[in-house]
């Protein structure tokens, strides 16, 4: 049986994005072919916003993602640029033309076309349970409002000490806490992404306020760890923990190998 694939950039990724290989991904493995900054910048004229290691990372550490293939000769966005044991191409309707429709006719290969009204919405994600013997669950919190390679870096280092659950700030009480203009993206939404990402067991929203929201969720989880890198590292966190009995974990904020460090102020531009 041939591939199902998608062809792209993907560069600075939005839920939209993530929306697109969910859909594809549910009537078969998702295979990625990821234009290389060289094939992007011959293709547009401009190079891409994010480098390619860092895109490949992301589009790696998303659920729906079986796997990619980096290819280096985009001739144009309207000819699929690999073929070998290609089945089906599946495109958003924003994205579809009749000339990709017509490539893919001469090649005899499936096309398929996503109606942007399939992509609406931001539904909830099943638990994303990691087989494993060890049983210990991990909460992390956050605003998380521009997600990106730190942030999954942060999970991917957290999770190898449990199922991560990972709380989010509701948006009355971002809000309360940056000021207005916050959070850019509203709750559910980066519930959406945050649970896109293969690492996270669930992505939760915090129902209470103030920097500790996440007390109202800790009966519910019981979580054994609350971690944290060191920007997000209060003397209050470390007093809850031991209020509830849980593991107070400290991390270093780290890109991943090869990787720039990445901040969701600068990327939102406030």
């Amino acid at each position: 049986m041939g591939k199902t694939v998608v062809s792209g950039a993907f560069d600075n990724i939005s839920s939209r994005d993530i929306r697109l290989l969910q859909e594809v991904s549910r009537e078969a493995p998702l295979h990625m072919l990821l234009w290389s900054d060289n094939a992007i910048t011959k293709l547009t004229g401009a190079p891409p916003k994010f480098p390619l290691p860092e895109r490949q990372y992301y589009m790696d550490a998303v659920r729906f993602v079986d796997s990619i293939e980096v290819v280096d000769t985009v001739v144009e966005a309207s000819i699929l640029p690999v073929t070998s044991d290609v089945d089906t191409w599946v495109v958003s309707e924003k994205d579809h033309s009749p000339e990709k429709a017509r490539f893919c006719k001469i090649k005899e290969i499936n096309y398929k076309v996503i109606p942007e009204t399939q992509l609406d919405g931001f539904p909830l994600l099943a638990e994303n349970k990691i087989n494993r013997t060890d049983t210990k669950k991990i909460i992390v919190t956050g605003c998380y409002d521009w997600l990106h390679t730190g942030h999954i870096r942060f999970f991917e280092e957290v999770s190898e000490l449990g199922d991560l659950y990972v709380g989010l700030g509701n948006d009355a009480n971002i809000e309360q806490l940056k000021g207005e203009g916050h959070p850019l993206f509203k709750e559910d939404e980066r519930r959406y992404m945050v649970q896109s990402i293969k690492f996270v067991t669930e992505a939760l929203i915090n129902r209470g306020d103030g920097l500790l929201d996440v007390v109202p969720e800790l009966e519910r989880i019981k979580p054994d760890i609350y971690a944290v890198n060191e920007d997000g590292h209060t003397e209050g966190k470390r007093q809850l923990c031991k209020d509830h009995n849980m593991e107070y974990v400290l991390l270093k904020r780290t890109p991943a190998p090869g990787l720039q460090r990445r901040e969701s102020t600068a990327l939102r531009g406030f």
